[in-house]
């Protein structure tokens, strides 16, 4: 059983590798096989129901990831501002090896697959919003409003999504890096005008 545990394991993380460098659509079944170095009819015993079926569970993978680093990287910090400035430096170190992304964007095969796959939408849709819900629960620790900080979890997921695609396209974390700045300065000017009321 061991045996079969390993191989799934590890079609499943070659897969997500390569769905996150080349796409849903850019990544074969034969390419996985081959990548994995698993046997042919082993991609089919252990997900039966073929590429989707590995994409869905390639998704809960990447979700599991990013909840994970996100949370630790964000709690125990001073600020809001100082923990998403913390965590956002780490996730630009990331982008900065080029060669080890797994687990940080999901942009690629959501934006490829939201009108071709709707169970894949789904799954990525599900990332965001747990993403977006992390971010206002964090908020909510460092003392926001529930409301706003609901809201600012939106714009905080918006922002990092779109300077991972920025760092994904640049090759390096410095988009990552640049909305810090104007990240920290609405935190701490939604905290103030949330305390002036």
């Amino acid at each position: 059983m061991k045996e079969k545990q390993n191989t799934r394991d590890v079609i499943l993380q070659t897969a997500t590798r390569l769905f996150q460098r080349q796409g849903y659509n850019g990544t074969g079944l034969n390419q996985i096989i081959e990548e994995s170095g698993a046997p042919k009819g082993s991609i089919y015993y252990h997900f039966p129901n073929g590429k989707e079926e590995i994409a869905i569970e390639a998704i809960s993978m990447m979700r599991k990831l990013l909840l994970e680093g996100a949370e630790k990287d964000l709690t125990g910090k001073n600020s809001a501002a100082e923990a998403f400035e913390y965590y956002l430096y780490n996730v630009a170190a990331v982008f900065d090896m080029r060669s080890c992304i797994d687990g940080l964007s999901i942009g690629l095969i959501a934006s490829e697959t939201a009108f071709t796959h709707e169970n894949l939408r789904y799954s990525c849709e599900m990332v965001f919003k747990d993403l977006q819900s992390l971010h206002a629960q964090i908020l909510v620790q460092y003392g926001f409003e529930r409301e706003q900080a609901e809201e600012l979890g939106i714009t905080i997921a918006a922002m990092i999504e779109g300077a991972c695609i920025l760092s994904i396209t640049y090759q390096d974390g410095n988009p990552l890096r640049k909305i810090t700045k104007p990240l920290s300065l609405l935190l701490k000017r939604s905290q103030e005008r949330q305390e002036e009321k």
